[in-house]
């Protein structure tokens, strides 16, 4: 895909980072959200086995946690209204996972995350160099 092709649908992923103001603080404090999919910069789209796998909270406290397939990570993150999201170093755990795992490529593309939107209540991360964005939808609340 070329870099004008990537720029111009990351564009339209991301024009509306500002659009939805929620009253009182950051949209992303105390949400927790699970990979829906993953479009490489080369327009090539991965979907989870298993949503629950991957998963992504921010808390109110300037802490965010991960699970990336059979492992963990923690950072501190910020956001502004105008749609950008900055993480600290990560601290994560190394286990080496399953064949059909998305982790490799989600570490390697992940840490090049620094823009976020939401849409139609679903959570978009992009502003990679190369291109590409996830998509994430909000963690199901338990049954009782």
């Amino acid at each position: 895909m070329s870099a004008a092709i990537a720029c111009a649908s990351l564009s339209s992923v991301f024009a509306f980072a500002g659009a939805q103001k929620p009253s009182g603080g950051n949209p992303l404090n105390g949400t927790s959200w699970q990979l829906v999919k993953f479009q490489a910069p080369d327009e090539r789209t991965f979907a989870p086995d298993d949503k629950s796998k991957y998963t992504i909270t921010f808390g109110n406290n300037g802490r965010v946690t991960a699970r990336v397939d059979c492992n963990r990570a923690s950072s501190t993150w910020r956001a502004t209204a105008t749609g950008e999201l900055q993480f600290g170093s990560w601290s994560r755990t190394s286990a080496r996972c399953g064949p059909k795992s998305l982790h490799d490529q989600i570490v390697t593309e992940g840490a090049a995350v620094h823009k976020f939107s939401i849409r139609d209540g679903h959570l978009f991360l992009g502003g990679m160099a190369e291109g590409g964005y996830y998509e994430l939808e909000p963690i199901p609340a338990a049954k009782h």
